[in-house]
């Protein structure tokens, strides 16, 4: 048997490989998993074709996919948006529709006759535009309240970014004193250690204790917002804890499964499933320090934090120790997290040439001053640090960068067992995660990487005694119930209409979250779609013919126990476009979808 085919029972066959171990275009598409140097090299292909092509090999992007764009001029204008004659519109160039009745004549069809933010939240704030109106227009056409609706207790979510807050931003007005004073005084550290170290005859990387004046800083004479009412998302210490609740102890990392913050598929509604199936500590969507700090709406949106993730984090990537640190200064200031962390693992061409990323774990003297600077800023929130095992795949560094971020202050530090040159194409090095782990001496280390079930999680943790705790990305996608397979320690066979049931919580919450307007169900959708481009790679246990699934391995070609089954083991992205439709309706006109990361493959 060949290691990389993952072996179906023969009942579940398709019948043109039913007396096959593999297909019979085996060669064919083994031709097509190869890379382009490989397949230049067997066709005899000069040595500068392979050179041209390594750099297209490395993108982990469909980056000339389509994308569905809707035409904001056919807008309802807000004025309207709860029923007819109820406000006046203000703006003189509003480039909405004002006609409410030439509106209602071209808007699609409902969805149906219950909506489901109406029913979780007591009231629908997109009113006449929702695809659900029917269900909270009285006879007159305008949008009413569930008797029992309490707008205090209607808010789910938190952090995110005022209009307040973003003009103090835009306008340059908000105080970053307090993060600058600290990056002069990791500066001064950093260049005290490296003078000490040249002055003993050590190498500049060596860990060198340094005895300096207390970094602490008097919040209220550097800072003198911090005496007023912070500046963001109102949020209730009664229920969330805020960000001043002395009683709130440090985030504990020990003996947690930890959701991997995972970029664009990584959202809310995502999160909001795997906490229900028992994921302890999750992360927002890596959020980029430049537009924070410029007030940008849209990055502001992957701070949000739904109610039901009781331990948060908020993951930040930039290539300047002065931004990365006024990022910091904001989001401890104006939202309510658990910890901050900093990627330097992230393999994305664009902020690897940038100097972010992964780029960071070359740049030691700027991610020096990085990690002392926002560790150093608040000691309820940790400042934490992911990284993988380096740049190149012949050379890790991380067991000598992880002793010195623990030096430098950082709160925990997460391993994904691969290098930035190997992305998803090698197996994770877990042997390399424990050396890491066992150089590490106060602070947590989180493994990352491969794990797709329980026996994965035993396995893993067998290899790696001094891991604290495990963090799960990919085998989240592609199973989210994982997290309850390891708390119980055994594997769950949901059917295809409970797998149906968690895309329709998925879209439920997808539309409370977006929003169940036009917009809001095209941005549910596109999500879901993404997040389908991995779940569709799960196998259901009972046609496995050596249990467990592993995260690399290819199936044959295989039907389901029943269509829906089959229809969602489906890896043709129309019948994925099919499954959203059996939830949000048919795809505008001229919709198309291809899956935004290559990750989602093998």
């Amino acid at each position: 048997m060949e290691p990389g085919i993952c072996y179906i029972k023969e009942e579940y066959l398709v019948p043109e490989i039913k007396n096959n171990a593999v297909t019979a275009n085996t060669a064919e598409q083994d031709n097509k998993r190869k890379s382009p140097e490989e397949n230049a090299t067997k066709n005899g292909k000069s040595e500068k074709y392979q050179k041209t092509n390594k750099k297209e090999r490395k993108r982990g992007q469909n980056k000339n996919r389509p994308v569905f764009k809707q035409d904001s001029s056919l807008f309802l204008c807000h004025s309207l948006m709860n029923g007819p004659d109820l406000e006046k519109c203000t703006h003189a160039n509003c480039r909405y529709v004002h006609d409410l009745t030439a509106y209602l004549a071209s808007k699609p069809e409902g969805l149906g006759e219950k909506c489901p933010v109406f029913d979780a939240l007591g009231f629908c704030t997109r009113g006449v535009t929702c695809r659900f109106a029917k269900a909270h227009l009285d006879a007159e056409g305008r949008n009413i309240k569930s008797p029992d609706y309490d707008e205090n207790k209607a808010r789910t979510s938190f952090n995110g970014i005022t209009s307040e807050l973003q003009v103090r931003l835009r306008k340059r007005e908000y105080d970053f004193t307090r993060s600058k004073q600290l990056v002069n005084q990791a500066d001064k550290l950093r260049d005290e250690r490296k003078k000490l170290a040249k002055d003993n005859d050590k190498p500049a990387g060596e860990t060198v204790v340094v005895e300096v004046e207390s970094t602490t800083v008097n919040e209220e004479a550097v800072n003198p917002l911090a005496a007023e009412k912070p500046i963001g998302a109102a949020v209730d210490d009664a229920e969330t804890g805020g960000r001043d609740k002395v009683q709130k102890p440090p985030v504990d990392f020990a003996e947690k499964l930890i959701l991997s913050p995972l970029t664009t598929v990584g959202n809310l509604p995502f999160r909001r499933i795997c906490k229900q199936f028992g994921a302890d500590i999750t992360c927002g969507e890596m959020a980029c320090a430049v537009p924070l700090v410029k007030g940008l709406t849209q990055e502001w949106a992957l701070t949000k934090r739904h109610e039901s993730e009781d331990v948060f984090g908020v993951q930040i990537c930039g290539n300047n120790p002065n931004i990365i640190a006024q990022a910091a200064q904001l989001l401890q200031e104006t939202t309510s997290v658990d910890y901050i962390d900093l990627n330097i693992g992230c393999p994305i061409e664009l902020i690897y040439q940038h100097g972010g990323g992964s780029a960071l774990m070359r740049r030691t003297n700027i991610l020096e001053t990085i990690v002392r600077s926002c560790s150093t800023m608040s000691p309820k929130i940790p400042f934490t640090v992911k990284m993988r095992t380096g740049v190149y795949a012949d050379k890790s560094v991380a067991h000598e960068l992880l002793p010195l971020v623990e030096e430098w202050g950082a709160g925990a530090v997460t391993l994904h067992g691969r290098s930035r040159e190997q992305r998803y194409t090698r197996s994770a090095n877990w042997q390399y995660i424990e050396e890491c782990a066992a150089k590490a001496k106060h602070i947590p280390v989180i493994g990352n990487g491969d794990i797709l079930n329980f026996e994965d999680y035993n396995e893993k943790r067998q290899l790696a005694p001094h891991v604290s705790s495990v963090m799960i990305g990919r085998g989240a996608l592609i199973k989210p119930w994982i997290f309850k397979e390891i708390k119980e320690q055994k594997p769950w066979n949901p059917t295809s209409s409970e797998r149906f049931d968690i895309l329709r919580n998925y879209v439920n919450y997808g539309l409370e979250h977006w929003g169940s307007d036009m917009k809001g169900v095209e941005n549910t959708r596109r999500f879901l779609l993404e997040w389908q481009s991995f779940m569709y790679r799960y196998i259901p246990y009972e046609l496995l013919a050596n249990p467990p699934q592993q995260i690399n391995q290819r199936p044959q070609k295989f039907r389901g126990r029943d269509e829906m089954e089959t229809l969602m083991s489906s890896p043709n992205s129309a019948d994925w476009v099919r499954l959203s439709e059996m939830l949000l309706g048919p795809v505008p006109i001229g919709f198309e979808f291809v899956p935004k990361h290559k990750a989602n493959a093998y």
